[in-house]
């Protein structure tokens, strides 16, 4: 019988800087999923406080916190979960991307790329590191949001054994065409699997349109979300990556001596 993962993205409005209310919202749906039977979970980018700039460094000392209740609840559920918080990092932060497996911590990325159009450097630290780590769902490569506009990272990711792209994002209007290109290219290209999750509605001043998306090897959207906060869940079927990967062998056909 072929390995089957069943995957979900939490898409929800991002309350800017109440931890409050979007902590109570993640343990909610988590607990929805967890019903459904759901293994793997994708929050959106900064889902505990949204980019609030302002109140950042203050916010980020409550981030342990987060990830140990996080942590609680997939080791509870049986699930690994993952999405961004504020990391403290000296007098600036990092955007960090934790992976949390069944109670544990199977590794953190710090986003590389941040989005200098929207001011992420002047308050962030960028990373310096990829991440791919196994897990109990398979595989798992880890993307934020920005990171989907350089393809290296993700070839990356796939040359080294990833099975499943995972995408916390706050991607707002109006570039909502280049969100749905990206990720179907990122798994198109890399013939994976890709769970991504953004948010939703007005946060701050920006106005997020959703549309988070679980998408095939053939780059095909096998669950979408609308414009509203909604879960969305899908089957993984890794059956399916293996014939598709023997059938256009691209990883053998790459010459990486030639470019």
């Amino acid at each position: 019988m072929s390995r089957q993962v069943k995957a979900a993205s939490i898409q929800f409005n991002i309350k800017l800087g109440e931890i409050e209310p979007n902590r109570t919202y993640v343990h909610s749906a988590l607990a929805k999923l967890a019903d459904e039977g759901v293994e793997l979970v994708v929050l959106p980018e900064m889902w505990g406080t949204g980019f609030a700039y302002k109140e950042l460094n203050e916010l980020a000392t409550h981030t342990g916190d987060l990830v140990e209740e996080i942590g609680s609840l997939s080791a509870k559920y049986g699930m690994v979960i993952v999405g961004s918080l504020p990391e403290p990092h000296e007098d600036k932060v990092y955007n960090t991307a934790y992976v949390l497996d069944n109670g544990k911590m199977r590794g953190k990325y710090r986003k590389i790329h941040l989005f200098s159009l929207m001011q992420e450097d002047r308050s962030f630290d960028s990373g310096s590191s990829w991440l791919l780590v196994d897990t109990t769902v398979g595989k798992l490569g880890v993307f934020i949001c920005y990171d989907l506009r350089f393809p290296e990272l993700a070839r990356r990711l796939a040359v080294e054994g990833a099975e499943i792209l995972v995408v916390p994002g706050e991607w707002p209007k109006p570039r909502q065409e280049h969100w749905r290109t990206l990720l179907r290219a990122r798994a198109i290209e890399n013939q994976l699997f890709l769970v991504s999750a953004n948010c939703c509605g007005q946060v701050g001043k920006l106005d997020f349109f959703g549309m988070s998306m679980i998408i095939d090897p053939k780059g095909e959207v096998i669950a979408e979300a609308g414009y509203e906060p909604e879960n969305i869940t899908a089957i993984l079927d890794f059956s399916t990556m293996n014939e598709w990967r023997s059938q256009i062998p691209c990883f053998t056909d790459r010459k990486p001596e030639c470019y």
